[in-house]
């Protein structure tokens, strides 16, 4: 399968979830830290780590968009994943990021963000775009805010108390 490259900044690589990549997603997902703001749990061995990128894929093909692994251009390292998301319960398109620890605090969740969300607005011609963040994690408020994301609403995200922002189209820059 030849590898989709969907967006490009000067020190990151965004491109299409591949099978291959489950190992390094089943690691990411082990991180107690990492997935601790994400109502998520570890997954509990790589097959289900496999079917989480099949679920994303099928988005792709569905949807025509979906979370992207992110890549260290300097390295070639998977640093995590960042992208957009429809949800087709509540009819919303949200920006998503999770990124390995030694990756922290590099600006990349800002760098991989800022691409997807104009992808958003100008490729997909989205009207708005949500952000959650539990109400705790500040790193990814903080991020959500960068992106000129203001404050919507409290409400629960994966069953957590959850700060929701929106950046409408005709706000962005």
């Amino acid at each position: 399968m030849e590898t989709k490259i969907i967006l490009e900044t000067p020190r990151l690589i965004l491109r299409e979830m591949e099978l291959t990549d489950a190992p390094f997603f089943f690691e990411l997902n082990l991180d107690p830290e990492v997935i601790k703001y994400t109502g998520d749990d570890a997954f509990k061995d790589l097959e289900e780590s496999v079917e989480r990128i099949r679920y994303v894929q099928a988005q792709y093909q569905k949807n025509g968009y979906g979370r992207w692994v992110v890549i260290e251009k300097e390295t070639g390292d998977l640093t995590g994943w960042c992208g957009l998301k429809y949800h087709d319960d509540e009819k919303f398109v949200d920006l998503g990021y999770r990124f390995m620890q030694k990756y922290w605090n590099k600006g990349y969740a800002t760098e991989a963000a800022k691409p997807c969300i104009d992808y958003g607005f100008n490729v997909l011609k989205l009207d708005s775009i949500i952000g959650r963040a539990m109400n705790e994690n500040t790193g990814s408020i903080n991020v959500l805010k960068k992106m000129g994301m203001t404050f919507l609403r409290e409400d629960k995200c994966n069953e957590h108390d959850a700060f929701i922002f929106e950046i409408k189209k005709e706000n962005y820059k």
